[in-house]
């Protein structure tokens, strides 16, 4: 494919994109009509951007800034620090589950459901990019097996058997299990707002951590197994700050993900935290209330109840729209492959650049969970005082009322877009400076991310899109 048909290509892909978040902000992304410009200009904005910005990078970005990371040590860390964030996150774990199997079950008057689906999984992840993996120290199923190990040492006095080693082939598929299982449980599962079935999962995955520990070791099973630890530690990457026993390092923000490891299952592992975030979008939306009970009812045609037809239909759309971001990063690939002319095989290629989804994953959870976060978030200072609903006020804090007014939709609006443009920006240098090493030349480098662009161009349409369709 030569140059002149790739810029068609890119051209139309550009044109065609940046219509569809105006067809679609029609139904009214914020529910208001109080943004200072037209709506349709935020995807028209948002495709300018990326154009500009892969152009600013093929001219001022000649040679590679992120691929060999350079860090400075800038604070040391007590020792006992790391022993004690553990605890203090095995006690909020236990704290957590015992809520939800004692306390009130009803999901806005228990701690737990909103503790999931708020604060573990949206406000960790942005701790993480602030202020790199805290989520390590802070980890309950490691401290726990940690606290195991020593004790068992120290009993048996000698070193305890080396743990198996960890199969090369099963990379982070086990964490890709997790997540999707996590944001079934999220998405499909009727029973979601239970408190007691969040603490049936929450020791359920527990106790496959420690055994997953117990059988490869505590790093290993930590760093390829463990779903939450494995994606929590891919958002760190993306923060100029790393933690370890040794000290607090400063480091160029994205150059992180430069050194991970790209094992069997991490380019599953990124499309699924994007293709899980799409969904939970589209399943808002009208194009999926179309759908879905088409579905539902050709399910129970076969004779299926209809919960059983809900959920299998659920799913169904759950695991399509995965494998249409998969697809869509393949696509890309393919044609960077072909414009490349490089001999690496596209497994290959997809495997090199995997950690350029990493900020767009990211981007896609902020601008679909941020409002989540601003308001549902705010119910844990009364949560905090009374956790398992029964009417106490242990902190002075369970008269606390949620202000749903304290941000408006414009300002939503605003991070939103803010969010998916920021990110797919950075996946673009990412692809750029990964670029710089893996071809022949700058020239070559710069023509094999056309296709990129075009990929970005249409992850950032998309994210745009599932935001004004799921407000329609």
């Amino acid at each position: 494919m030569n140059l002149r048909r790739l810029l068609a290509v890119l051209a139309v892909t550009v044109g065609t994109l940046a219509l569809l978040p105006q067809a679609a902000v029609a139904h009214g992304v914020v529910g208001r009509e109080d943004l200072p410009i037209p709506k349709w200009l935020f995807g028209w904005g948002a495709t300018v951007v990326l154009v500009v910005s892969f152009v600013g990078l093929a001219v001022l970005w000649p040679k590679t800034r992120l691929e060999e990371p350079s860090e400075r040590r800038f604070a040391s860390i007590p020792k006992l620090l790391d022993p004690i964030c553990g605890a203090i996150g095995v006690a909020i774990f236990v704290v957590i589950v015992y809520a939800g199997f004692a306390g009130s079950q009803d999901t806005r008057s228990n701690i737990m459901p909103i503790f999931d689906f708020t604060i573990f999984w949206v406000a960790i992840p942005v701790a993480c990019l602030l202020f790199g993996d805290v989520f390590k120290a802070f980890n309950p199923w490691r401290a726990i097996a940690r606290a195991a190990a020593w004790i068992a040492t120290t009993v048996r006095r000698k070193p305890l058997p080396a743990p198996m080693p960890y199969p090369a082939a099963l990379g982070r598929w086990p964490a890709v299990v997790g997540i999707l299982a996590f944001t079934w449980f999220e998405l499909v599962y009727t029973g979601r707002g239970d408190p007691s079935n969040h603490a049936v999962l929450a020791s359920g995955y527990a106790a496959v951590q420690l055994v997953g520990m117990a059988l490869y070791g505590i790093g290993p099973w930590t760093r390829h197994g463990d779903a939450f630890g494995v994606y929590f530690a891919v958002i760190a990457r993306i923060s100029p700050l790393r933690w370890s026993r040794e000290g607090l390092y400063r480091r160029l923000p994205l150059s992180g993900l430069t050194t991970l490891d790209a094992v069997p299952g991490t380019v599953a592992l990124l499309c699924t935290m994007i293709g899980t975030t799409s969904f939970d979008g589209f399943s808002n939306g009208p194009a999926w209330g179309e759908i879905q009970p088409r579905m539902a009812d050709s399910l129970r045609n076969l004779g299926l109840s209809q919960l059983t037809a809900f959920h299998i239909s659920f799913t169904i759309g759950l695991v399509t729209v995965v494998v249409v971001v998969s697809g869509l990063y393949r696509l890309g690939i393919t044609g960077m492959r072909n414009a490349s002319n490089t001999d690496l095989t596209t497994t290959e290629l997809a495997a090199r650049f995997a950690h350029t989804l990493a900020p767009i994953a990211l981007a896609y959870v902020v601008a679909h969970y941020f409002s989540l976060l601003a308001t549902d978030g705010q119910a844990m200072f009364y949560l905090v005082s009374d956790p398992l609903g029964t009417g106490a006020n242990i902190f002075g804090t369970a008269d606390t009322n949620i202000d749903y007014t304290w941000l408006s939709a414009t300002v939503i609006w605003y991070v939103q877009v803010a969010a998916l443009v920021l990110g797919h920006v950075a996946g673009l240098v990412l692809a750029h400076d990964r670029a710089l090493v893996t071809f022949k030349d700058t020239r070559a480098a710069t023509r094999s991310q056309y296709w990129m662009l075009a990929v970005m161009i249409a992850f950032t349409s998309l994210g745009l899109w599932l935001l004004s369709a799921a407000n329609s």
